[in-house]
Parts: C-alpha cells; structure tokens; sequence
C-alpha cells in the first residue's frame, strides 16, 4: 500500500475489512446499554460511525433532562461598561479624580492605561425595579421592566484583557483560535429541531468583532457543525435564490447528479466532509423554500413591529431586526442563534457611548424576552446577555488618542445575564469591591457561565468531548468548573 493510500484509509476501512460490521458493533452498544447520547468520551467514535451521513445534525438525546431547547446568545462585543449598567458604585463618585488606593491595584496590567490612573464616578442616575429591587441605570428603561426575568451576574470574571482572545474565550473556550464554537459543540452534541435551517446561524451588527470569523467556526469538528451567518435583509445568505432562467426542477436534478457522485466517494473513501458536502448542498436547496419566508416580516403584526423597533430593510435597525430575526429562528428550532452586536469599545466618552449603545439595543433586548414569555417560548429558550469583560473604574484620557472620560479594559470583575429556560428568574449573584474592582462575593468564571448553558440543555459539560489529536477536548477546558447552581431553577 502506498503513501497516498494510507491517507485515504479512515476508521470506516477497519469496519469494512474486520468482517464484524456496524450491524454487530449496533448490536453489541444496545446490549451494552450504551445507546450514545450528546456525544463524547466513549461514545463519540461509535455515534460518529453510525450517523446518518445524510442528517449530520439530526436531534439527539442529551445527557439528562433539559430545560432549554435552544439558546440566544446577546454578545454584546467590546466590552459594555457594568459601572454605568448594572454595579452602581457611589464611593467611585466621591473619590473620582483622585487615584485608587495602591493596595487595590498591585500587581494589574491594563491595555492602555497605568494602574494609578485617577477615579471616573458613574455617569448615570440608578434607581430600583422589579419585585427583587434590582439597581439598573437610568439608560436601561426597558430592560427595567422586564427585569424580575432576569438572573443578574454581578462577580463575573476571566482571564484575557484583550479583546480578540477574550471573545474567542467566550464563544470557543479559548483565546487561541482554531476551537469549535459552543453553537458548533451544541449541534455536534445534541444536534437541531429545524431540518431546513442550520443547527447554528449567526447575526451581526454594529460593527466588526475582534475575534472574526473564527467565534464562530467548528474548529476541529466536523465542518457542518459550523455557524453560518445570516444578513439581516434580503437573502439571508447570497446567492441562495436561484438565477432567471434557472427553475426547482433544473437544480434538484443537478444537484441529484452532483449528490450521486458525492456518495460515490464517501462510499470509497468515507471521508467525514464529503458527507457534510452533501448535506450543505441538501440544506442549502431546502432553504430556498424557507429563506424567504423567514426573512419576510410580513406576518408580524404592527405592534409586535413597534414593540422591538423593527424597520425590516432599514440597517439602522439592525439589531433590532436581529432580535425578531432570532425569535423567528427558534420558533423554526434553530439550536444556537448567537446575535453580535459590536461598539461597545469605550475607551472615550464612556457615557455617550453606553447610552448611545442602548438606545440601540434596550427596546429590542426587552421586546424579545416579552414577545418569548407571550408565545410561551422563553421557559424552554436560554437568553443569555454579556460582553468579553467589564471596565475599569478608573478614567482612560490620552490626548495624544484623542480619548477622555473613557475606561479601560477590566477582566476582574463584570456583569452578565441569563434568562429563560433552566434559569431562575429574579436573582442577583455575586458582588464586587465598593470601588467595583475585584470580586469579593461568588467569583463565576468563563468557563463557569459555559457549564451553565450546557447543564441548561441537558449536557454535563464534563463529557461532551471531542478526540483531536490524542486528546479529548471539551468547551470548558481542562481545569475544574462547575454549573452555576445558585441561578438555576429547580
């Protein structure tokens, strides 16, 4: 056997030419009481063998029961200020302009700025709301209203001050690129509801992010698990309606000969991506059928409309038109819908900015934890609302940058939230210093925050895993994390 034959042998050879054959080892698994479930460890090699090829994203049964069905992921990348949102710090307003107390900052490296900086107060007013009197600011009026559904995260905290590997951490477990993204380990684990619709599809506005394309890759699993990113007007995807000319008929013989000679090769050579060629080309024709009706907000009614702020065609809505977008891609059981929304980078004029932000994005937030309560969605739809990491209660000005009144970079200490399915609804964890500086109550990490999405959809964290090169990987890394219990409903 030569060089290139090696290359082209894969584990579906040994099944081939063992003479026991998948039918035994099927067989062997039940007997077992093995049936595989959100894939890993042990499983993964006999659920990769026995997949339909044809439906690498089929659902599968996770590790126990779960509580969500399908999760929307804010990002709100670059980092959203929590000392002028959610962690009001009065002290910072009586000490600002005078330095923060050498005790507090030994031992901090900043991206910009030097540790002795002086103190910036808050820049808004904050004022209590909701049945649990949850402090929000003034700039939040309509996430105010809905806020006894929120579990509030106040002692968040990672390892990277640098917005690139920081976002990668979030979305993949790690500042390196190259992992799979959680959507990516959540349509390999338990796959997705919507067969005519990615497991995992991806919104975007306000700018460009920091960690690119690579938040939302599937690293080193298989690539149909990859996210695919939709516009948010007109065709979700280009090119996905067919040229003049060219009708259903034409192409759905084309692609049945294109299909028969994919499955020619898979057959011979049982390479894993010609199977997810085949079902990108599958998929894509079923979505022609449903692209356009997902897209077309005609069916919505005029108050839903007004309730998110939504303009379908207008960009300066585009979040907006994200959010409802979003809703309507869970209603179609979609697994993992991730919406960016950049410009949250205040390194100048922190107050303009945040409340600039808002008035971009508080109607909608709100609007759609609503409009999922009203379908009676949100109790199995995970909500989840955060950035990469916080800011410094200390001032960024450098007039050399052109920069004032702004803050730094800040992975000590921030805040998230979460809402909806598996999540207790009006809770307030964890707190920080009086100057909002480092945690001193109920640290929650990255890695933390991921167990939790995952334990909301029936997934142990621990054993959904991966083998990449002799090592089984996981989102959550090697060290010790845990779910957080104390926002989980019963």
């Amino acid at each position: 056997m030569n060089l290139h034959e090696l290359r082209l042998r894969t584990r579906r050879h040994f099944f081939q030419d063992c003479g026991i054959g998948l039918g035994q080892v099927a067989l062997a698994s039940l007997l077992a009481g093995q049936m595989p479930a959100a894939r890993g460890l042990a499983e993964e090699q006999a659920a990769e063998a026995a997949a339909d090829p044809q439906r690498p994203t089929a659902p599968r049964p996770a590790h126990f029961a779960a509580k969500a069905r399908r999760v929307i992921y804010l990002f709100m990348a670059g980092a959203p200020s929590q000392l002028e949102l959610f962690d009001y710090k009065p002290k910072l307003a009586e000490l600002e302009g005078k330095p923060l107390p050498p005790s507090v900052i030994k031992g901090q490296r900043y991206a910009f700025i030097q540790p002795d900086a002086a103190v910036l107060g808050p820049r808004f007013r904050f004022a209590r709301h909701g049945q649990a009197g949850v402090e929000l600011s003034e700039v939040l009026p309509h996430l105010a209203e809905v806020v006894d559904e929120l579990a509030i995260i106040r002692s968040m905290h990672t390892d990277l001050f640098n917005h690139a590997p920081a976002q990668l951490l979030w979305n993949t477990g790690s500042g390196i690129p190259g992992r799979p993204s959680m959507g990516s380990w959540l349509s390999y684990g338990i796959g997705s509801e919507a067969d005519d619709l990615p497991s995992f599809v991806v919104l975007k506005s306000g700018g460009s992010l920091s960690g690119g394309a690579a938040m939302w890759s599937s690293g080193f699993l298989p690539s149909t698990h990859q996210g695919v990113p939709f516009r948010d007007q007109g065709d979700p995807i280009l090119h996905v309606s067919n040229p003049a000319g060219y009708d259903t008929r034409a192409q759905r013989d084309s692609l049945d000969v294109i299909r028969g000679l994919n499955q020619r090769r898979l057959d011979l050579v049982g390479d894993p991506e010609i199977a997810t060629r085949i079902n990108a080309y599958e998929m894509a024709f079923r979505m022609q059928a449903r692209a356009p009706e997902l897209m077309d907000f005609a069916a919505e009614d005029q108050a839903t409309l007004e309730m998110y702020g939504a303009k379908p065609g207008e960009g300066g809505q585009a979040f907006a038109n994200n959010c409802l977008l979003a809703r309507r891609l869970a209603e179609r059981g979609v697994r993992f819908i991730q919406v960016y929304h950049a410009g949250w980078d205040h390194h100048s004029d922190v107050a303009g900015g945040v409340k600039a932000q808002c008035r971009q994005t508080d109607q909608a937030v709100a609007a759609l934890l609503r409009d999922l309560r009203q379908r009676g969605m949100l109790d199995d739809t995970l909500v989840v609302w955060g950035g990469e990491f916080g800011r410094t209660p200390m001032v960024e000005a450098s007039a050399a940058l052109g920069r004032s009144q702004g803050r730094d970079h800040h992975p000590q200490a921030f805040t998230m939230w979460l809402a909806g399915g598996g999540i207790r609804p009006g809770v307030t964890l964890g707190a920080t210093d009086e100057l909002g500086f480092h945690v001193v109550e109920r640290p929650v990490h990255v890695h933390d925050l991921q167990a939790t999405i995952l334990h909301c959809l029936g997934i142990d964290h621990r054993r959904l895993t991966f083998k990449f090169r002799g090592l089984n990987f996981r989102l959550t890394g090697v060290e010790e994390h845990h779910p957080v219990r104390e926002i989980l409903a019963s």
